[in-house]
């Protein structure tokens, strides 16, 4: 094998060794979430309130008693614009069943107003800087990585969460019974 092919290979299999880790370590952070842990964030979520794309402050607490899917994501993160148009889709499918996706931006409003008609974001979409992360963070995601889903139940409990890009056939799987 040339030394190119080599090179090659050591790289693929670093690269395969990043992410078997990064997928190991968002499977053990959503089951090390403790009881405590979803209750404090449940409760940092439904006090916070934040500004929506129009400049008009949302208060979290109004989607209170709804099943919800929290997506936090940015106009920059190319997992998170491959997720939009999936979570386009979910929302119209389950909208009538009770479903309500919430969009947390963490990006500059201009950007994702510009992105969220682009894309024609059929959900509510808040942008956030660091008050967003904090939230994350309360939520189950302490490396402050994007995209970061939370579904949470009408009763206001963190049913599941997921670091990176999640597919919406897990999605669907875990909504189903919460509608």
């Amino acid at each position: 094998m040339s030394k190119l092919g080599k090179l090659l290979l050591y790289v693929a299999i670093a690269f395969g060794a990043i992410a078997a880790g990064f997928i190991f370590k968002t499977q053990q952070m959503s089951s090390q979430l403790s009881s405590a842990e979803k209750q404090a964030g449940m409760k940092a979520f439904f006090a916070a309130s934040l500004p929506d794309i129009e400049g008009n402050v949302q208060p979290f607490s109004q989607w209170q008693g709804n099943v919800l899917l929290v997506n936090f994501w940015a106009t920059w993160c190319m997992p998170c614009r491959e997720e939009i148009p999936e979570f386009i889709e979910i929302q119209d499918k389950f909208r009538e069943q009770g479903l309500i996706l919430v969009g947390i931006a963490i990006d500059q409003k201009e950007k994702v107003e510009t992105f969220s008609k682009e894309f024609g974001i059929n959900y509510p979409v808040v942008v956030g800087d660091m008050d967003a992360f904090s939230l994350a963070e309360a939520m189950g995601n302490p490396q402050g990585a994007l995209p970061y889903t939370v579904i949470i139940n009408r009763a206001g409990e963190i049913v599941d969460t997921h670091l990176g890009r999640v597919y919406m056939d897990k999605v669907e799987k875990i909504l189903k019974p919460l509608l």
